[in-house]
């Protein structure tokens, strides 16, 4: 009997553990960057900027309204096309750092049960952005939204759902 019931339990916690909406229900894990994400991320922002330089004569400096204007040209001049994911996710750190910049995040990993990804969180807040992929989805599905507006939806995203801070 006791061995019956000890089959049961197993059986039943296996089934609970193996179930795909037991996944889902998981509450993502939010981690800082390794040291690899660190050096990616780099080779990414390097790798954007020497195709500006070297094709616009233009460098990212951190400043707003250039980098987005910046961004925007390699697009309108076909310097990234709507093929390049590596590419157009470059775009999106770029995006991103300048997010993170103006709204006080920072970059971590985001996993969940859709898998791994690189996010900006608020403090130690759930809520994250993922500007890496906001102009790669966009463009490989055909879109042409500017960045500017992708950048002021997204700044606009983050605010509203920002916690309000004690004392405010």
């Amino acid at each position: 009997m006791i061995w019956q019931r000890g089959i049961n339990i197993g059986l039943l916690l296996w089934l609970c553990l193996a179930s795909p909406w037991t996944l889902a229900e998981q509450p993502p894990q939010i981690s800082e960057l390794s040291n690899v994400d660190l050096e990616f991320m780099t080779q990414q922002r390097t790798q954007l900027q020497e195709l500006a330089a070297l094709r616009l004569g233009r460098q990212f400096s951190g400043d707003k309204t250039r980098d987005l204007e910046l961004l925007q040209a390699l697009l309108d001049k076909q310097l990234v096309r709507a093929d390049q994911t590596l590419e157009l996710q470059a775009m999106g750190v770029i995006l991103g750092d300048l997010l993170a910049a103006e709204l006080d995040m920072h970059w971590v990993i985001y996993e969940d049960a859709h898998g791994r990804s690189r996010a900006l969180r608020y403090r130690n807040y759930d809520e994250v952005l993922f500007p890496v992929t906001m102009i790669a989805r966009r463009r490989e599905a055909g879109s042409d939204t500017p960045v500017a507006e992708i950048y002021r939806r997204a700044h606009d995203i983050a605010i509203s759902n920002r916690p309000a801070l004690p004392f405010q």
